[in-house]
């Protein structure tokens, strides 16, 4: 006599037909599971976010030396990604180019920037990295050259660098490049010229001009400022206004933190005594 078949129990038949994929949404589940954990597995494998930061040459805060980057704002950002805890990488390029590459990269730091009010919604903004005080300055000796204004220059020779904003800014307001201006190629030239008697003024941010006399093994006081020209900005390191704003919050935590315990200024003397 054949033997009956019986009826398996409900929960043994509910685990044979789930282990075979045969209950309705039984699929889906099972291949959701090890899709989430691969999820898991993947995050817990890419670790911190790398930042790729791009910058100019603008020494003493940023430049490249022998193939490295180095400078103020360069040493300060490592300083904070370290302790951060952030892996970071730094590219010294030509400044337009600085700014697409940063463009194209979502975990991106561009510096030494200047903040603005047309720059404000473009960035999320860590800093200040310091005041951006651009002056004019003199030869300390020089008692006799002291202009009224930037417009009444009265014969005096003006050195800036060549398509730098400042010289833009001073060609804007009216004054002739070879007449008033000297466009020299860099901060170093134009020191260069001035020292030799072959301009009476310069315009320099008070680092770099802080920086060239030092590297001339000269005391900041061969200098005597005479005029401001743009000292009300700070310069800043910019996020992509799409980035991710815990990661500006870790870094401004971090700058935050240099500022406390004494290593910003110690930095900075390192380059601006």
């Amino acid at each position: 006599m054949p033997h009956e078949i019986q009826p398996l129990p409900e929960r043994r038949l509910c685990c044979l037909l789930l282990a075979a994929g045969l209950l309705p949404g039984a699929l889906p589940a099972a291949l959701a599971a090890p899709a989430a954990r691969a999820r898991t597995i993947a995050g817990m494998a890419a670790g911190p976010t790398e930042l790729v930061a791009f910058t100019e040459n603008l020494p003493p805060l940023n430049y490249n030396e022998g193939g490295a980057a180095r400078g103020f704002s360069t040493e300060l950002l490592t300083l904070m990604a370290a302790d951060a805890g952030l892996p970071l990488r730094v590219q010294v390029l030509p400044w337009q180019r600085s700014v697409q590459e940063a463009g194209r990269h979502p975990d991106s730091v561009l510096f030494s920037l200047t903040r603005t009010p047309e720059r404000e919604t473009q960035y999320r903004w860590v800093g200040p990295i310091s005041p951006r005080r651009i002056l004019v300055y003199r030869l300390s000796h020089r008692t006799d050259v002291r202009p009224a204004s930037l417009k009444q220059l009265n014969g005096l020779r003006l050195g800036v660098s060549r398509d730098s904003a400042a010289a833009k800014h001073l060609i804007a307001e009216g004054l002739r490049p070879e007449t008033e201006l000297e466009l020299g190629l860099d901060d170093a030239t134009n020191l260069r010229k001035l020292l030799a008697g072959r301009m009476d003024l310069i315009v320099l941010l008070d680092w770099a001009a802080a920086w060239h006399l030092r590297e001339l093994k000269l005391p900041y006081a061969t200098l005597a400022p005479v005029l401001p020209m743009d000292v009300d900005k700070s310069y800043w390191y910019g996020l992509p206004a799409d980035s991710d704003p815990a990661l500006a919050r870790r870094l401004q935590a971090a700058l935050d933190r240099l500022r406390r315990d004494g290593r910003y200024e110690r930095l900075r003397q390192q380059y601006f005594d």
